[in-house]
């Protein structure tokens, strides 16, 4: 990374971008060897919001019994007033354009705030039920709530629990557990809604930026997108209509292919080719399986291992021209 801050420095300096002697300063910057600690200290605060929050959900079970139902709720709801008031306080207002808050600890007060919130709806739910019997209500209005502070704070990490409460309004829960237990694969349904909301999301990002409103909220809309989209295709694929997804999976892959080059972004081309590839090989497998050729199929497994290495060989040809010609369209 250095080397190539280093190569970076040259490029502008060579191209008349940077003075000789902002060159010079540069140089004598990094001879130095500081280094800043931002990155590693804001972790660590999102991680004690993480545990805070899970601690508070934590004390909420093992002590409903004895402190009272009351109790808790106001307690929680005092603490999302505290966090809500200096960040409004502090706040620049609404912007469709990125603002930040003079101190980054604020936007962490504001997840603080966020995560208290749709602790108390689901409180509140689970005790008296105020949205009757229907649960998905809760995590509708969560997301409803998320999606207006995101805004509002221009905060990131709210966004995407409004996405992840959007899913779960609609059956879908975005989690490692779900998706080795195959809760999509085992519901079609869940597939089509998946879908749905992948769709609705890349065109409420496709708008955005075209209106360039919160245009740089786009990396968090495609990260959940494609893994929608591309989960449920490859669920769809296991399906007995399984043709019907191969061109929604053709598309879906060629979409975020060109968007990844359009955005210099090696996480999207990754991912995309890593989808693709799943996809590529589901429908291989279902072809083979509608032909009757038993002696072939003996040959193909003998030269499996070759279509394997050559897969990986491949895919690190792929992702090594794609970094090469992001760092020339840099230059």
């Amino acid at each position: 990374m250095e080397k190539q801050s280093e190569f970076f420095t040259e490029q502008l300096a060579s191209k008349g971008f940077v003075t000789p002697e902002q060159h010079n300063d540069i140089k004598e910057y990094r001879q130095r060897g500081i280094f800043s600690l931002n990155s590693e200290l804001l972790f660590f605060v999102y991680l004690s919001v993480l545990l805070f929050t899970s601690g508070v959900g934590i004390f909420v079970y093992k002590n409903i019994d004895s402190i009272g139902h009351l109790a808790i709720l106001t307690a929680n709801f005092i603490l999302m007033l505290v966090c809500f008031y200096f960040s409004f306080r502090k706040g620049k207002g609404f912007s469709k354009e990125e603002v930040f808050f003079d101190n980054p600890m604020y936007d962490y007060l504001v997840l603080t705030g966020s995560i208290l919130a749709c602790i108390f709806v689901g409180y509140i739910q689970y005790q008296y039920a105020v949205f009757g019997k229907d649960y998905g209500l809760v995590s509708l209005f969560s997301a409803v709530l998320c999606f207006g502070v995101a805004y509002y704070f221009d905060n990131k990490s709210v966004l995407s629990i409004a996405i992840t409460a959007l899913a779960t309004f609609i059956g879908i829960t975005i989690t490692p557990q779900t998706l080795l237990q195959n809760e999509i694969y085992s519901n079609p349904n869940l597939s089509y809604s998946g879908l749905a909301l992948g769709a609705l999301l890349i065109l409420w990002m496709e708008y955005s930026v075209s209106q360039n409103f919160k245009k740089h909220f786009q990396l968090i809309y495609v990260t959940f997108a494609l893994n929608l989209v591309c989960i449920c295709c490859i669920a769809g694929l296991l399906e007995n209509y399984w043709f019907v997804f191969v061109p929604l999976m053709v598309a879906a892959i060629y979409y975020f292919y060109k968007l990844s080059y359009q955005k210099h972004s090696t996480f999207i081309f990754v991912v995309s080719l890593l989808y693709g590839y799943i996809g590529i090989n589901i429908f291989l497998g279902r072809v083979i399986g509608l032909l009757t050729i038993g002696d072939l199929v003996s040959f193909l497994i003998f030269c499996s291992p070759f279509y394997i290495i050559g897969s990986i060989v491949l895919f690190i040809k792929l992702v090594q021209k794609f970094n090469k010609e992001k760092h020339a369209s840099i230059q």
